[in-house]
C-alpha cells in the first residue's frame, strides 16, 4: 500500500473497468451459477471521520448482465427475469452509512430492480488505499449480501422432478469496488 500525502474523505467516482458487481444463485438445486454486469456506474462521498456522512449511489445497464453462456444471459433479460426492454437499470441509492469497525463499514439504502424498491444493506470491508501509476488515489471495498429476488419481482420458476425448483430465490449480491478520488479545484 502506498503512503498518501492526502486525506481520503471525499468524493470519488467508481472506476466501472476495475470494479465487479455480481451475483450467485443455486441452479437445480445442486450447483451455483454466477454471472455480474460489464456496464454500471457510480458515484460516492466518503467521510473516514464521520462515516454517517458518507452515502453512495450505484446505476446497471441490464442488458449488460453476463454469466458466460449467452442464451442464459438473453433469458435473463427478457421479462422472466429483469425485462431489460422496460426497466433498464437496476439502481441502488444510500439512505444510511456506519461503521461497523476499524475495516467495515455498513451501507443501507434503496435498491430499485424492474421498478420495485426495497431496502438493502451491505457490509463492506475496506481493502485499502493507493495511489495509481497516474496519480490517483484510489480506494477498495469488497462486500455481500444475500436477497430474496421474488421481492423485486424476479419470480421466474420451473418444478423440478425429484422436488425442489430450478433456480433458488436466494441471490447473493458480489461488491469488489475500486474507486479514484475526484480532487477539487
Amino acid at each position: 500500500m502506498t503512503t498518501l500525502t492526502q486525506p481520503l474523505t471525499g468524493d470519488y467516482v467508481l472506476d466501472a473497468s476495475h470494479s465487479r458487481i455480481g451475483f450467485v444463485a443455486r441452479h437445480a438445486m445442486v450447483t451455483k451459477v454466477r454471472g455480474s454486469f460489464d456496464e454500471l456506474a457510480g458515484t460516492a462521498h466518503i467521510d473516514f471521520e464521520n462515516p454517517a456522512n458518507s452515502h453512495a449511489e450505484l446505476t446497471i445497464q441490464v442488458a449488460s448482465v453476463n454469466t458466460g453462456n449467452g442464451q442464459r444471459d438473453e433469458h435473463l433479460r427478457n421479462n422472466d427475469f429483469f425485462d431489460a426492454a422496460n426497466f433498464p437499470q437496476i439502481t441502488f441509492k444510500s439512505t444510511a452509512a456506519e461503521a461497523v469497525d476499524h475495516n467495515t463499514y455498513r451501507l443501507t439504502g434503496d435498491l430499485t430492480i424492474k421498478g420495485i424498491t426495497k431496502p438493502v444493506t451491505v457490509d463492506f470491508e475496506y481493502t485499502g488505499t493507493a495511489t495509481d501509476p497516474f496519480g490517483n488515489i484510489r480506494i477498495g471495498f469488497e462486500g455481500t449480501t444475500t436477497i430474496n429476488r421474488r421481492d423485486w419481482g424476479v419470480a421466474w420458476n420451473a418444478a423440478l422432478e425429484a422436488g425442489g425448483v430450478l433456480v433458488s430465490d436466494k441471490v447473493t449480491l458480489e461488491f469488489d469496488i475500486s474507486a479514484i478520488k475526484i480532487e477539487q479545484d
